[in-house]
């Protein structure tokens, strides 16, 4: 499955992006924090906006998981975090609304009151193309299993959010000034 560029709004808006998981606690704490890193270290800070939420709302206000903190801190990114439940009417202001896994994906897809809005939702790792040619554009669910499933969850997002860059700037470096 390849990705295309998104829909750019209009210049004056920072690109926005949300990444979706279940209880966001986990996976999508953790995307928010490594892509808000390249976004920072590429220079696109204030041209490109970051956040995370959840399918469901069981734990909104909640900080990640803390083997997730573990996790993200090991690495040197950021861990401050609270959780929070995804809101129909977000897609408004987002570009991008970006699921890691496929029953997230379908999930934010019922969600949308749009086509428009539908076709925000992606998959994290479609946007790696070695996760492409394997076809396996999940990312699993750690929260249930050890502390290595968590570091095996981080090196995936990782290799999406690289991927996942690369369409965010070229889509924010084509907007008009």
């Amino acid at each position: 499955m390849a990705s295309s560029a998104p829909s750019p709004r209009p210049a004056t808006a920072p690109f926005s992006v949300c990444f979706v998981c279940t209880g966001n606690i986990c996976r999508s704490p953790m995307a928010e924090s490594v892509f808000r890193a390249l976004v920072r270290d590429a220079g696109l800070d204030g041209l490109v906006l970051v956040d995370s939420a959840g399918t469901d709302g069981w734990h909104e206000g909640d900080e990640a998981d803390p083997r997730t903190v573990a996790v993200l801190a090991s690495a040197g990114f950021d861990t401050a975090h609270a959780a929070r439940q995804f809101q129909a009417g977000w897609f408004a202001r987002l570009d991008l609304v970006v699921a890691l896994d496929r029953g997230h994906q379908r999930a934010l897809r019922r969600l949308a009151r749009t086509p428009q809005d539908a076709d925000k939702v992606r998959l994290l790792r479609s946007f790696d193309p070695s996760a492409v040619a394997a076809g396996d554009l999940d990312v699993p669910d750690p929260y249930y299993g050890d502390f290595v499933g968590f570091e095996e969850c981080l090196k995936m997002v990782e290799a999406a959010c690289e991927g996942l860059l690369d369409v965010v700037r070229d889509t924010v470096e084509g907007r008009p000034e």
